[in-house]
């Protein structure tokens, strides 16, 4: 607790037993078992995101092989001595380490050289070294050693967010658990928890947005809603939470559903108009978009979804919405280098709109085999086709002579389109086609 008497809640409301975490329930069965079957190892890598609880859930199994009056079910007591010092962070037998700021070989030496005396209180000596991935090349090899054979009093947890920086020598000694990002909806359960505690009114809708703004963090949406709390004094609405943080207009997703519907184009320089004098940062309001687009393809792939979003769906094809995420994704990478990201976004919107006139796949192809039936029976059709006969080279009748020392080979004689057989004048035309198709398709077309 602060000296202004408050705690942020993302402290205040950490797990202090195994019970209160969220969403990792296999983990913590697992840690549990070891401990009641006395299996527990001498290395564990715990492993996730940002504020899915790997330091949490390494601390409480560092209480529950310490405490000294654990529950039937093995759950830290959080009363004793050492439940109590642990929570401080000043136990003195589990040292926590930064693996940020003691990176180097001479850290992992120290470790070494005091891993050999007995624990003072508790059963087990543990070191939790959070951000291990930091350590360096040399810090990781003066480990190894250390880590493969330990004294039995002693415990290693490892936590990282980048797993894949870490040396396989050293996963290869741990036993690996992977943390899984936290449910919105898990989260959102949290939230409406904590407004309970705390007498505070929120909407569903604006706890929605913060679990979803969060993205998968428990911390991060503890964070956001201790800042939506001192931003709104009254209840916290759906309105509120978008205005603090810039986001983009709810509704503004299915306004621009409307413009591609009706092929709007006012309507939609317009709606990038309010995206830009709203303040919304594009970065957020393409994920948006993903996430709009996303939900209206697994509508049409069956999932259930509220009435409006399923009346959306209905306006659009299944290819059309995968070509529009495709779009909105590389869009992303565009606007971060374009010169004017308000042209590129409304760009953008443009080519988004475009997918709407496009024929749907199945209605091309089923020309496309029309038009190969008709020619395999010799039928004519009329195709449009470029002007070609301007860009055909022409070869001179009258080639220059070879000089007489030369051996002689057969000349290579280019046909004038004006002179092929009907049958090849078919064909090419219907090349022309095929290639015209391809283009639509956004693919190619090879010859055999």
């Amino acid at each position: 607790m602060t000296k202004n008497g408050y705690q942020v809640l993302a402290r205040k409301y950490r797990p202090q037993k195994f019970a209160d975490v969220v969403a990792q329930d296999p983990i913590v069965t697992t840690l549990k078992n070891a401990i009641q079957m006395k299996r527990t190892a001498h290395a564990y890598l715990f492993c996730g995101g940002r504020g899915c609880g790997k330091t949490t859930v390494a601390r409480l199994f560092a209480k529950a092989l310490n405490c000294t009056a654990p529950s039937d079910d093995h759950e830290p007591c959080n009363h004793c001595s050492s439940c109590c010092e642990i929570a401080a962070g000043h136990a003195i037998d589990v040292l926590e380490i930064d693996g940020a700021s003691h990176r180097g070989i001479e850290d992992i030496r120290h470790i070494n050289e005091t891993i050999g005396f007995t624990p003072v209180g508790g059963r087990y000596k543990i070191y939790l070294i959070d951000e291990v991935h930091m350590l360096t090349k040399e810090a990781f090899n003066a480990l190894l050693k250390t880590l493969e054979e330990p004294p039995s009093h002693v415990k290693f947890f490892f936590c990282t967010t980048e797993s894949h920086r870490i040396p396989a020598t050293i996963v290869s000694r741990c036993q690996r658990f992977n943390l899984r990002r936290i449910p919105v909806e898990k989260i959102q359960q949290q939230l409406s928890y904590i407004c309970q505690e705390n007498g505070i009114t929120a909407e569903p809708q604006a706890l929605t947005l913060i679990a979803e703004k969060a993205e998968g963090s428990l911390r991060d949406a503890l964070s956001i809603f201790d800042q939506i709390i001192a931003f709104e004094k009254g209840a916290i609405s759906a309105q509120t939470v978008t205005e603090m943080f810039g986001l983009p207009p709810q509704d503004i997703c299915f306004a621009l559903d409307e413009a591609i519907f009706r092929q709007d184009i006012a309507a939609l320089f317009k709606i990038a108009a309010e995206v830009f004098s709203s303040g919304c940062h594009l970065a957020y309001f393409t994920e948006e978009l993903i996430a709009h687009f996303r939900l209206l393809l697994l509508v049409k792939c069956g999932q259930k979804a509220d009435k409006k979003i399923e009346e959306t769906a209905k306006g659009y094809r299944k290819e059309q919405l995968i070509q529009i995420l495709e779009m909105v994704i590389e869009g992303q990478q565009a606007l971060k280098v374009a010169s004017s990201e308000k042209t590129a976004f409304e760009m953008l919107l443009l080519r988004m709109a475009r997918t709407q006139q496009q024929l749907p796949l199945e209605t091309l192809v089923q020309r496309l085999l029309t038009m190969e039936k008709k020619f395999s029976t010799n039928q004519s059709f009329e195709v449009p086709s470029p002007n070609s006969e301007k860009l055909a080279p022409q070869i001179s009748e009258d080639p220059l002579p070879l000089p007489s020392d030369l051996p002689l080979k057969p000349a290579k004689v280019e046909l004038k389109k004006e002179s092929l057989p009907p049958s090849i004048q078919e064909q090419s035309r219907f090349d022309t086609v095929m290639r015209f198709a391809a283009k639509e398709l956004n693919g190619s077309i090879k010859k055999i």
